[in-house]
């Protein structure tokens, strides 16, 4: 299928933000170096590039199931749709989101598969999904699921100690024992789009992990106002952490605003799949920096000037909420509510 391969070469002519290519066997091995970088692009872009990552066999089977489940016929997907009510496990079609303040809609469809039904299999945790789902659970989604939350887990341990946080601290917050928003995701955007597929957003969760082969994701670096493709890299992930690690860090780690785009150049001729891993906090934990676990980040909230770090919020709260106001249907409501037009 010619969006799940590198169809068309990323043209030349377009802007691209460079980021820091890491290898996580140095992580892994505790290479001070490679560390000192991995906190260079935390704290400065929030993003970076991943390589040696070692889930290039499980991603592959990932984007033969998300076409295969995406390519079913709708009625049989919407059978499967999140709704409007904040869920984010399902299915999402087209045009059901907004991408901007306008109400415009978005042009993508996607699949979120629960970290925790993944692991829970063949019990449900939270839901059941399409009948492609359970042909790869045991082959495919449950080692990438768990390949990729051992990669995040080695990234919080690193970034537990940068920020002074006693040992385990941040893996206590995202324990598998307890359930939570995290989840695999699945995008496809059409062929030959001109509108914006996600609009501007931050990350909800903690770190997120996308393997893309065309592009179309766009990052606003701080202090500008200006959109710049990320060149997706052949076997390497895009990394970047979420607004709940920006938040327990006291704003010392950085929730970078992004979005995507139909892919760009002779690229947008081709369907775009991409393949992202969102790990996100346990449901019950509320975001608030961690001040009183660390010095570090106790001083970082302390000079902060107008900014909230207590959100007084659980995380499913955070999630839900958030996805609630992206529904188009939910805005359209808020209108009416306010007396407006309907959409």
């Amino acid at each position: 299928m010619p969006g799940l391969t590198i169809a068309a070469p990323f043209p030349d002519d377009v802007c691209t933000h460079p980021l820091l290519i890491l290898d996580y066997a140095l992580l892994q091995a505790n290479d001070e170096h490679e560390i000192h970088r991995l906190w260079q692009a935390a704290t400065t872009l929030g993003f970076w590039y991943l390589k040696n990552h070692g889930t290039e066999r499980e991603v592959d089977g990932m984007f033969a199931m998300g076409a295969e489940t995406l390519d079913l016929p709708l009625a049989e997907k919407m059978k499967f749709e999140q709704g409007d009510n904040g869920d984010s496990f399902g299915y999402k079609a087209r045009g059901t989101i907004v991408t901007d303040a306008n109400g415009t809609k978005d042009c993508v469809e996607f699949l979120n598969i629960a970290q925790d039904d993944v692991l829970s299999w063949p019990l449900p945790t939270h839901r059941t999904y399409p009948r492609t789902v359970g042909a790869r659970m045991t082959e495919t989604i449950i080692p990438f699921v768990r390949k990729s939350t051992d990669i995040n887990q080695t990234l919080l341990a690193i970034f537990e100690k940068r920020l002074g946080l006693p040992t385990g601290e941040l893996a206590r917050l995202h324990s598998l024992r307890e359930t939570c928003g995290g989840e695999a995701r699945c995008v496809k955007t059409p062929a030959n789009q001109t509108s914006t597929g996600i609009g501007a957003h931050t990350d909800f969760g903690t770190l997120t992990l996308v393997h893309n082969r065309l592009g179309g994701l766009q990052v606003m670096p701080p202090g500008t106002d200006k959109w710049f493709y990320v060149k997706p890299l052949a076997g390497h992930a895009i990394c970047n952490v979420g607004d709940a690690l920006a938040i327990f860090s006291g704003g010392i780690v950085r929730s970078n605003v992004h979005r995507v785009m139909p892919p760009p150049g002779t690229q947008s001729q081709f369907e775009r799949y991409s393949i992202a891993f969102f790990t996100r906090p346990n449901d019950s934990v509320v975001l608030r920096a961690l001040s009183d676990k660390s010095q570090l980040i106790a001083s970082s909230v302390s000079k902060s000037t107008g900014v909230e770090y207590d959100t007084g919020t659980t995380s499913a709260e955070w999630i839900s909420r958030r996805i609630r106001k992206l529904r188009l249907r939910n805005r359209e409501v808020r209108i009416q509510d306010a007396g407006g037009e309907n959409l």
